[in-house]
């Protein structure tokens, strides 16, 4: 089934967005609201999407200044990024969804959850960055580097043009506001269960740090995807959808 795409506008209209939405083939489970990471767009979670989609409404949003979408005019950070995808988010009206985020999306998923616990009722973390053992931008390039020579030829070349769409000033803006984020203080903040996912291979969120940021949450757990690495959702996309609907089906009553 193809997605639809459908435009927001957030914070006074100073922020662009797009939604792609996959209507549920029977709906079984909460909504599931996809965000993806630096210099990407919703194509490296198509094939997550389709899977998902046979029992909930999927929703993969690409953010201001990626996926095409105009650069905005002022610098924009974490919690302000978040701000703004919770409006988006609000303005869906599904109920509280299970939010998923992967590389730094996990820090706008982290963020959302933590000032809008309402709009959430499980949050996912896919590769979270930045691991506290190489945060430096050419750590982090690094890293990329690495993963790039074990994934497949066809998430490399969505990895690219989406890099390219982007552009290197609004990549290089945002990768300054992902070394800063503390996203291992901000999970402590968290009122929702929180599922941190990692490619057994992923070169760029250590299992030490995966490790970390589960026991720092409240309510944490930690799933490993055999013989995948950074971009798991596209490798691997079965396995991520079974761990993301097993966990959210397992503390679906917790007490926050």
């Amino acid at each position: 089934m193809t997605s639809e795409r459908t435009t927001w506008r957030a914070d006074q209209g100073r922020l662009a967005f797009h939604v792609h939405a996959r209507p549920a083939e029977a709906t079984h489970g909460p909504p599931v609201v996809l965000v993806h990471g630096i210099g990407m767009s919703h194509r490296y979670f198509s094939r997550l999407q389709d899977v998902l989609g046979g029992d909930h409404a999927v929703f993969s949003v690409d953010l201001p200044g990626f996926g095409g979408l105009p650069k905005p005019g002022t610098d924009v950070d974490v919690p302000t990024m978040a701000a703004a995808l919770a409006d988006v988010v609000a303005a869906l009206e599904v109920g509280p969804c299970i939010l998923v985020g992967h590389s730094m999306g996990a820090q706008w998923v982290v963020e959302l959850a933590a000032q809008r616990p309402d709009l959430v009722s499980h949050a996912v973390v896919i590769g979270p960055v930045s691991d506290s053992e190489h945060r430096s931008a050419a750590a982090q390039s690094l890293a990329l580097a690495l993963d790039c020579l074990g994934e497949p030829p066809l998430a490399n070349a969505i990895v690219f043009t989406d890099y390219v769409r982007c552009g290197i000033p609004w990549y290089l803006t945002q990768v300054r506001h992902m070394i800063a984020y503390p996203i291992e203080d901000r999970v402590a903040d968290l009122r929702v269960p929180l599922l941190v996912l990692r490619g057994e291979r992923d070169p760029i969120a250590g299992m030490r740090w995966c490790r970390m940021l589960r026991d720092r949450a409240r309510h944490g757990d930690l799933a490993v995807i055999p013989g995948s690495r950074h971009v798991a959702q596209f490798s691997r996309p079965r396995a991520v959808a079974d761990a993301i609907t097993t966990y959210a089906g397992a503390v679906a009553g917790i007490d926050r």
